[in-house]
Order: structure tokens, then sequence, then C-alpha cells
């Protein structure tokens, strides 16, 4: 907090700093017992009406009555990762977008429209880059229309957490009635550390549960192998029989095939199965970039190290072809996985969040704010 040299706390922003990154501290009458305030630190989104907003990194929107503020300076950018391979948002943004590539495409200024026939958001929403090179309101107005024309609802997708993010953009949104309906973040890691997960730990052969030779079961070995993963360039049936999505459309499979270098991996199931893998995998590689998806593991089969044998096994292919990082992207919520993907050494570089236009009735009531979208 900002102190004079009298020692007092002191308010050193204001509504000129909006769009910087701020410390705040406020009077906080619901806090606990001794303490009288509450810190905020993120980016001052606006400042109307004598009211503050400040974005935290994770997306979440603080609100904060100026007559409860006691102190308030700019801070500099978060410090830089002290491991992992360095990135900027907008490099990121730009690899993760060609690694889930839409059918169809059209540029809005420097914002890019996307559908795939409405399979998963990413494929199916704006991907705002800089600027529409239209006021805000006209430019969302396109996006409605141009998504309506296709039969799919408006989706853009914004991002919060890093440099050149969309912090105030996700204000203007919101503030037009757009709802906020997925949020997920961006992780990265070094991939040589991954590629060296050879045999991952706890890794051992597949047979049924219960059936002779399964783990716990009489006769079950200790020093198992790790079970093979098999590569190749294209999803086959058995490969899309472990995905999630089923009965995918002909677009569907345009999009899980696009990318640069696309990889997919499969481990075998158990012998006497029904034939669908025990674990899948894709990766795209593009340039020092390798991007993982589709990590699906059989639950019968879960806890015994198949998620990273699938990954490892894609990043040593990611390797060869001379990728040196990885990326991957993952929803807030999943806690199982952001565990296994951080003991990997992959860290969060920043959230995105999914917002869905209003219904026509609910956008023409919500008030507009701003008449240019932000760089």
């Amino acid at each position: 907090m900002e102190i004079s040299a009298a020692g007092r706390l002191v308010v050193r922003i204001t509504a000129a700093d909006v769009g910087k990154r701020v410390s705040v501290r406020r009077r906080d009458e619901h806090a606990a017992k001794g303490e009288k305030y509450t810190d905020t630190v993120g980016v001052l989104t606006s400042w109307d009406d004598g009211v503050l907003l400040i974005t935290r990194r994770t997306g979440e929107r603080v609100r904060i009555a100026e007559s409860a503020l006691v102190a308030g300076k700019v801070v500099p950018p978060a410090p830089a990762r002290r491991r992992g391979p360095a990135a900027s948002f907008g490099e990121l943004a730009r690899v993760s977008a060609r690694a889930w590539p839409p059918v169809e495409s059209e540029p809005l200024g420097e914002w890019r429209l996307r559908a795939a026939s409405g399979f998963t958001r990413r494929a199916n929403s704006v991907l705002p880059l800089g600027d529409p090179g239209l006021p805000l309101d006209v430019a969302l107005s396109r996006v409605r229309a141009w998504y309506a024309a296709r039969g799919l609802p408006a989706y853009l997708q914004a991002a919060t957490g890093a440099e050149d993010t969309h912090e105030a953009l996700c204000a203007e949104l919101e503030a037009r009635g757009w709802t906020r309906e997925v949020t997920a973040e961006t992780w990265i890691a070094s991939l040589a550390p991954l590629a060296d997960h050879a045999k991952a730990p706890g890794a051992v052969a597949l047979t049924a549960p219960g059936a002779p030779g399964a783990p716990g079961a009489p006769g079950a070995s200790d020093s198992l192998e790790a079970p093979v993963v098999t590569l190749s360039r294209t999803a086959d049936e058995a490969w899309l029989a472990r995905y999630r999505r089923k009965g995918l459309s002909e677009v569907a499979l345009r999009v899980l095939g696009g990318g640069p270098s696309v990889w997919f991996a499969t481990v075998p199931g158990a012998e006497d199965g029904d034939g669908t893998p025990a674990a899948i995998g894709r990766c795209v590689v593009d340039g020092r970039w390798a991007g993982f998806a589709a990590v699906e593991v059989d639950p019968a089969f879960r806890r015994r190290g198949l998620a990273i044998t699938v990954m490892a096994a894609l990043a040593r292919r990611a390797l060869d072809e001379g990728a040196s990082a990885a990326w991957l992207q993952v929803e807030t919520d999943n806690t199982a996985a952001r565990a296994l993907y951080a003991r990997m050494g992959f860290e969060a570089h920043h959230a995105y969040h999914h917002y869905r236009a209003p219904e026509p009735d609910r956008a023409a009531a919500a008030p507009g704010r701003g008449t240019s979208a932000p760089a």
C-alpha cells in the first residue's frame, strides 16, 4: 500500500489509471473480527459513478465503492514465471487456435469469427486479438448476425490474467448482458521433462479388474512394464470410441484432425475387454509448441499412470519434431486434472472465458458502455 511521509495510507490512483494493474485496500464491514481492511490486486477495469471495478487474474471481478478506499497504487505487471517457457498471451492464443481449427473463419478487423457447426465453443466463438476496426456495439452486432446466419449462438472467447488480455472487454460484454458460461485456463510447461516419463509411476499392464493378474488379484506382478502407446496421424474407430463425445459428425472429425502436425495416441484396452482403448490422447505440434488435448482414461484403469504414459509418448514425438514447450487447457473445476498437470510441471498462464450473447430482448435492454473495443 502507498504510505505518505507522515505514515498515512494514501490513494494514489484515479480514473485515468483504468487499464493498469493496481493494488487497493478498502474498508470491509464483513471482514473477520480484528480485520478492518481487504486488499485486492488486479486490473482496474472501470471507475464509473463512484464505483471501481477490478478484475483479478482469474477473471473474477470485484466492485469497490470509491468511498471505501483507504489506499491504492499502480503496481507493475505480475512477475515473470521462474520456470517453464516464456510466452505471451498473443502467441499462445494463436497457437491454441491453430490446434483446434474451425471449418469456417472470417476476419472482423483483428478479431476472428470461427464456426464448426457447433462442435465445441472453442471452434465456434470469436477470438479477439486486437481491435475489430468498428465501434464495439457495431462489431458485436456483426458477430451476432454472422452466427445467426449459421444457426449458432454467438460466443466470444475472452482472456484474463496476463499482459494484453481482455479484462476491459469482459466488463463491456457483461454490461451488455453477455453471459459467461465456461471458464478454463491455459497451462504451459517445458516439454523435455514431460517426455522423460518413459515409464509412468504406478503404470501397470492392463488386465480387467478382478481378473487374474489384475492389481491386487492373486498372482499379480509388482514389476509389470508400462503399457505400449500406439501413435497415429488419424483418429481411428477405436480412438473415437474412447473419446467422450459420441456420434461425431464429419465437421467434428475435421476439427479433431486439423492443425499443423497432429498425433493421436492409443493405449489398447484389456485383451478380454470390448476393444475400447484404455487411454487416448491428442497432440498438435506447431513450431516450438506441443499442445495436448483429449486425454481420456477408462474409469476402470484410472490411477495407474496411463494419462502420464500417453502424454509422455506424445511429448517424445513432439521433441523429435523440434518442439520444446508444452501447453494444454483445463477447466477450473477439474480438480483431478489440475493436480495431475501440476505434478507434471505445468503452470497456469492465463484464464479464458466463453461469453454467450443475450437473447435479442435482453440485448436491447442492456445499457451500452463506451463506443470502441479495447486494443
